[in-house]
């Protein structure tokens, strides 16, 4: 019997595939990558056997439904990172060469940050450049940074509290940046003839009894508010959930609990009777900022959308209470 070894050279990667790739780190399933990629799981699968023919080696070890990075597979992932950068940087430096600015935004954001900046952006930017298309997408969390990682949103605003833009694949490899737009404090909101009404400042100790009403959990805010209360000695009793403030608002109104919000989310909020105090001593704080990917930061238009961002954000910040 015998045996012939063939040497072909290296088969030159496509780096369309590496795409494919960076999903899969990035959602962690083959199903979730192919829903990201508006492609199917066969195709997915299709392009990361090609992707692995190609390299030479193995990328991936399946285990079931899972699979893992190989050494290989992890080194890949690296470089399809920094070639994702660079392409977008190389698309960045065309825009900024070409005359004029046309063509499309999307700002992802959560919705008081789309009632109290994104939504007077926009309107300055279509004065400002109205051949450019500007879109908006409701994300709620830190959805909006899944969307700007995976390609569908050009902007993100986000919350910082305890988390950060760390909490991704895509953050770990430094896809993105982010910049901050404005920082504003949570205070407390109560019911009318609430005990504390009459205070000039509320310890949030003293609101250790009574029940709550705070966004559901996956929320920032919720988060924000549970850590406070953890850092005041207590547990709040959580008896109603609901992210729209103007729920929370009418809750509170009609005695169901009381709440934490950030100072700007009651701005044009009727209160029905609830009433606003800030909070006694380190007050917990809401920080908001704007993420893009790394190499798009010089494109013309990002750079349009995140001035304006920026500039609606002057006024706001750590204010008079409503």
């Amino acid at each position: 019997m015998y045996f012939t070894m063939c040497h072909t050279g290296p088969v030159p990667i496509d780096p369309r595939r590496l795409r494919v790739l960076r999903a899969l780190a990035d959602h962690g399933t083959v199903t979730a990558a192919a829903h990201a990629l508006y492609l199917s799981p066969s195709a997915v699968s299709q392009q990361l056997a090609a992707l692995e023919a190609e390299a030479g080696r193995p990328l991936l070890e399946r285990h079931g439904r899972n699979v893992r990075f190989t050494a290989p597979g992890t080194v890949l992932v690296g470089h399809a990172a920094k070639i994702a950068v660079q392409l977008e940087r190389a698309e960045a430096d065309l825009a900024a060469c070409a005359a004029g600015l046309v063509g499309e935004v999307v700002i992802a954001a959560y919705p008081t940050a789309i009632t109290e900046v994104v939504a007077p952006a926009v309107a300055a930017l279509r004065a400002r450049a109205p051949q450019v298309a500007f879109q908006v997408k409701d994300a709620e969390g830190h959805a909006s940074l899944r969307l700007l990682s995976d390609g569908d949103a050009d902007v993100a605003v986000a919350v910082e509290h305890r988390e950060t833009l760390s909490d991704g694949p895509a953050s770990r490899d430094g896809l993105l940046l982010r910049e901050a737009l404005y920082a504003e404090p949570f205070d407390a909101v109560l019911p009318p003839g609430h005990r504390m009404v009459g205070a000039r400042r509320v310890p949030l100790t003293d609101l250790s009894d009574d029940p709550w009403i705070t966004p559901w959990p996956g929320n920032p805010v919720h988060d924000v508010v549970l850590h406070a209360c953890v850092q005041a000695g207590f547990r709040p009793r959580v008896d109603s959930l609901t992210d729209d403030f103007r729920a929370v608002s009418a809750l509170v109104a009609n005695g169901a609990g009381v709440a934490l919000v950030p100072r700007t989310a009651l701005r044009g909020i009727e209160l029905g009777g609830a009433v606003i105090r800030p909070l006694e001593g380190d007050r917990p704080t809401r920080r908001v900022f704007a993420a893009v990917r790394r190499g798009s930061r010089a494109h013309p238009l990002i750079e349009l959308a995140l001035e304006a961002l920026h500039e609606e954000t002057l006024d706001l910040g750590p204010g008079p209470v409503p």
